[in-house]
C-alpha cells in the first residue's frame, strides 16, 4: 500500500474515534445532568451515543470512568474561567478566590459535586480519567500557590522563591482546595443550613491568605 492511502487509512481511522468519542462525551454529559450517576446506565449511554456496548468500554472501562470523563471537562472549562478571571483582579485573595470560586458555580444544585469527589478519591489507581481528574486538581493549586508566591515576592520587594515559601504556598492551596471541596457538598448534608457557600467561600479563602501572608512575614 502506497504511503498516502496508509496516511489516509489512518487519518480516517482517527477521526472515527474522535466521532465516537465525541458522541459517548455528549451521550454520558446528557444522561448523568438528567438523571445522576445512580440513575444511568452504560446500556443506556451506549444506545443514546449509537455505539455497541463493547465499543464504549474501549473509550472509558466503566460508569465511573464514564462519569470522570463528563466531569473532567466541566472541571477544566471552570479552571480555564477561572484563570481568565484571577489576572484581572489585583487583590491576591480576590484573585485566588476567583481562581476556584467557577468549580463552585458549576456544581450548584447538583449532586455530581459529591459523585466526582468519591471517584476521585477512591476510584482505580490505574483508571485513565480518574488520573486526568488528579492531574487538573494538582495544576489548579499549582496556580494558586503560584499566585500567593507572587503576591509574597512583590510584598517582600523581591524575586528569589526560597522552598520554605513555595511549601507554605503549596500547603496554603491545598486548604483552599479543601474548603472548596468541603463547601461543594455542604447542600448535600444537613451541616450550617442557610449559609451561603459562596460567601463562605470567600471568606475562608480570604482568611488562608492572609494566614499564609502573617506566617512568612513573622519568619526569621
Amino acid at each position: 500500500m502506497r504511503d498516502d492511502a496508509v496516511g489516509e487509512t489512518v487519518g480516517r481511522r482517527a477521526r472515527s474515534m474522535q466521532d465516537k468519542r465525541e458522541r459517548i462525551l455528549a451521550a454520558a454529559t446528557d444522561l448523568f445532568h438528567e438523571h445522576g450517576f445512580e440513575g444511568v446506565t452504560t446500556q443506556e449511554i451506549s444506545d443514546r451515543a449509537d455505539v455497541a456496548a463493547g465499543t464504549l468500554f474501549r473509550y472509558a472501562s466503566s460508569k465511573s470512568e464514564l462519569f470522570l470523563m463528563v466531569y473532567n471537562e466541566q472541571l477544566r472549562s471552570a479552571i480555564a474561567d477561572g484563570a481568565h478571571r484571577a489576572r484581572r483582579e489585583t487583590d491576591v485573595s480576590h484573585a485566588v478566590c476567583a481562581l476556584v470560586e467557577p468549580i463552585m458555580v458549576a456544581a450548584t444544585g447538583r449532586d455530581s459535586a459529591v459523585v466526582y469527589q468519591r471517584e476521585l478519591l477512591f476510584g482505580s489507581p490505574d483508571e485513565q480519567y480518574r488520573a486526568e481528574g488528579l492531574a487538573l486538581v494538582a495544576g489548579l493549586e499549582d496556580a494558586v500557590a503560584d499566585r500567593l508566591v507572587v503576591a509574597v515576592l512583590t510584598a517582600r520587594g523581591t524575586e528569589t522563591v526560597d522552598p520554605m515559601l513555595r511549601q507554605a504556598a503549596m500547603r496554603a492551596a491545598r486548604s483552599v482546595f479543601a474548603v472548596l471541596n468541603l463547601l461543594l457538598v455542604q447542600p448535600c448534608t444537613s451541616a450550617h443550613p442557610g449559609s451561603d457557600v459562596r460567601e463562605e467561600l470567600r471568606e475562608q479563602t480570604a482568611q488562608i491568605v492572609r494566614g499564609l501572608l502573617v506566617t512568612v512575614d513573622e519568619r526569621p
